[in-house]
């Protein structure tokens, strides 16, 4: 590993110490107004929680434009079923596997604190010859652009902007994607359970997850969409009365868990066990590629 990945990693390692989901970003935010003070960097954050820490430029570059390096605070916070962890008080715990940096049945949080220890790292390495340079950190990004949406005219002053938020090493992208939320509202008609009826849990695990824009066209199975297959298929050969339904934990993560409660009338059993299994090999058939 180079010089300059081990600085980039060093200050991702310190940014992985601290809870930072979204919405839960005032402590990353401490630490990093506190970074700026201490390099005598001027830094403002604003009512949002957004944050700009303005670095002088090296010696021969004063006249030279601004440039905005920009990234965000927030990560997204998932895990496997099997994992204790406490998003807001455990630090991630990185794992290091050759040339692979992953995380122990967590997201790792790269997504962006890379981008942060990025910008961070060059801010601080004396070495390194820049203009003008305005960290710009937003807020919320992961749940809906926030904290972008909220910064005020003139909080950053740089003409050039450098969005750090990227996937591949060395390619720059012009242009952007954007998200759309959807509500749907079903009318709903409740029953009293039948004193006879069974008591079910369906549950689709498994899965792999993923970004729900980068990680799309994998075709990674979605356990939402797996779920409702599940009990369609379930329907079709017994009477089943749905209870509760839950799946997913983010809006840009592909759902890796999701389950039903249900109840169904104890001589249909046999029929829902069937239907269940048949339809369990079809998808491991349908995914068994990925």
């Amino acid at each position: 590993m180079d010089e300059k990945t081990r600085a980039v990693l060093e200050v991702f390692e310190e940014i992985s110490r601290i809870p930072r989901c979204s919405k839960n970003e005032a402590a990353i935010g401490t630490w990093i107004m506190r970074l700026a003070k201490d390099r005598g960097f001027q830094g403002k954050q604003d009512k949002a929680g957004n944050i700009v820490v303005r670095v002088p430029a090296t010696s021969g570059y004063e006249n030279k434009s601004a440039i905005v390096l920009q990234g965000h605070l927030d990560m997204v916070c998932q895990k496997t079923p099997d994992s204790n962890h406490d998003f807001t008080k455990d630090p991630i715990r990185l794992v290091y596997d050759g040339d692979w940096l992953t995380a122990d049945r967590t997201t790792l949080g790269a997504d962006n604190g890379i981008g942060l220890a990025l910008g961070l790292a060059l801010a601080t390495d004396d070495h390194i010859e820049h203009p003008p340079l305005e960290l710009l950190f937003t807020v919320d990004e992961e749940t809906g652009l926030t904290g972008a949406n909220l910064l005020e005219q003139g909080f950053i002053e740089g003409r050039i902007l450098l969005n750090l938020d990227s996937e591949s090493e060395g390619v720059f992208i012009v242009g952007c994607a954007g998200g759309q939320h959807t509500e749907v509202t079903l009318p709903l008609s409740f029953l009293p359970v039948p004193e006879n009826y069974d008591a079910w849990k369906l549950t689709a695990h498994g899965m792999r997850g993923g970004h729900s824009g980068v990680d799309i066209y994998k075709f990674r199975a979605n356990a939402n969409k797996i779920l409702a297959r599940a009990l369609d298929a379930a329907r079709k050969r017994a009477e089943i009365r749905i209870l509760a339904l839950k799946g997913g934990s983010a809006h840009n993560a592909i759902a890796r868990d999701a389950e039903a409660t249900f109840v169904c009338g104890p001589s249909q059993s046999s029929a829902l066990k069937d239907a269940v299994k048949v339809f369990e090999k079809a998808v491991q058939d349908e995914y068994a590629s990925i």
